[in-house]
């Protein structure tokens, strides 16, 4: 059996899960304070031309928009699968063996929890990020957030630790070394 990580080990994982939530709500926060509701503002239109684009949306459904015909209905399932997620991945989290998975869960309990905040707040995820990849499966990829980014990366990050680390635990730190008594000798 694999004894769970430390409070202390854990640590990294509620940072990087706490930078990540304060990034996502507060890139959130000001697209929808300074841009109306299906906006678009292209990013360095002279360089790339409208291949960066800040596009608000709001998002009742999950990636790539995917979700029931009812507004009600999607809000209340991604609310509760999330949340089911979330004591997953904690529980997954608990359980890591390697740097690696602690820095990934990390990022996908941010992500997740930054657009759990946005289902319940305000009913679907606000998406902004627009970047299109020419002649690429589709013809604009979906717009996104800080919180998507943050999942995709921990899923990258989770993908290369099976693919690559997964059977090198991490060494167990030694046990400080004690005083040797005359009745040890």
């Amino acid at each position: 059996m694999i004894a769970p990580l430390s409070k202390f080990k854990m640590a990294p994982a509620v940072l990087i899960m706490l930078i990540l939530l304060v990034l996502d709500q507060f890139s959130k926060t000001m697209v929808r304070m300074y841009m109306d509701l299906h906006q678009s503002i292209p990013l360095l239109k002279d360089l790339f031309g409208d291949t960066f684009m800040l596009i608000y949306v709001q998002n009742t459904g999950a990636a790539f928009s995917l979700g029931f015909n009812s507004d009600l209905i999607n809000r209340i399932f991604f609310i509760t699968v999330t949340i089911l997620a979330l004591f997953f991945i904690v529980y997954l989290l608990r359980r890591s063996q390697h740097r690696i998975q602690v820095y990934a869960f990390g990022f996908v309990l941010g992500g997740a929890a930054g657009n759990l905040i946005d289902r319940i707040i305000y009913g679907g995820v606000t998406d902004f990020f627009s970047v299109d990849f020419p002649d690429f499966i589709m013809q604009r990829f979906p717009i996104f957030n800080v919180a998507d980014s943050a999942i995709f990366i921990g899923v990258c990050l989770l993908i290369v630790d099976m693919l690559f680390i997964k059977d090198i635990p991490e060494p167990e730190p030694e046990p400080p070394l004690t005083e040797i008594t005359t009745k040890e000798i």
